[in-house]
């Protein structure tokens, strides 16, 4: 009977054991807002292409690179395993990007609906210029771009410096780069929409 009970206790300790050695899960996060309704009639008329975003080699990763909490002059980056992106963060970029883009001036993303014959496409390429993301402290990044049409030479470039304050914890560093995003898609809209009425300063950025 002792027999019987110290094999069972033994096989208690090893399935304990195994369960605390087990990797921590993997959690997934997008930068993609959730879906808004588009405008009640779409601009057929404004068609946009935006190119595959330019960043850091070092944040063109899966995993969330943030820097050590606890000191805002850290110069220690870390690569967090278990916290990831959906997509590598360029490809989660673009794509919210282009969505939220799309989403406020009613346009058509010619990535998904094919590229028109007859219409000029506004093609917009950004760059991450910085990108700050510290847990439980800020999210501070810059974004630049240029706006160009497929028709003509015409361009206009700009800037969008932009900080966040975070709450502890991932979720709440991710909503603040989702915020980023948002403001990032507000000015990259409004400089379409004066780009498009051949305004004097197109940058609103």
């Amino acid at each position: 009977m002792t027999s019987i009970l110290s094999t069972r206790f033994s096989a208690i300790a090893v399935a304990l054991l195994l369960a605390g050695c087990a990797s921590p899960p993997t959690r997934f996060y997008t930068l993609s807002a959730p879906a808004q309704s588009m405008p009640a009639v779409q601009n057929a008329r404004i068609f946009i292409d935006v190119a595959p975003v330019t960043l850091p080699e070092r944040l063109a990763r899966p995993q969330l690179v943030v820097r050590s909490a606890g000191s805002s002059s850290s110069t220690r980056v870390d690569i967090l395993e278990q916290e990831r992106w959906s997509a590598p963060f360029n490809s989660e970029l673009r794509d919210a990007l282009a969505s939220g883009i799309a989403n406020r001036l009613g346009a058509t993303d010619v990535s998904r609906s094919g590229r028109p014959t007859d219409q000029p496409v506004y093609r917009i390429a950004v760059e991450l210029r910085e990108f700050d993301a510290v847990p439980g402290d800020k999210v501070q990044v810059t974004y630049g771009w240029t706006v160009s049409r497929s028709d003509n030479n015409r361009s206009s470039a700009c800037q969008l410096s932009v900080t966040e304050a975070v709450a502890p914890g991932i979720d709440a560093l991710v909503l603040g780069v989702q915020r980023t995003v948002a403001d990032a898609a507000d000015r990259i809209a409004a400089n379409v929409v004066a780009f498009k009425a051949n305004a004097a300063t197109a940058c609103q950025g």
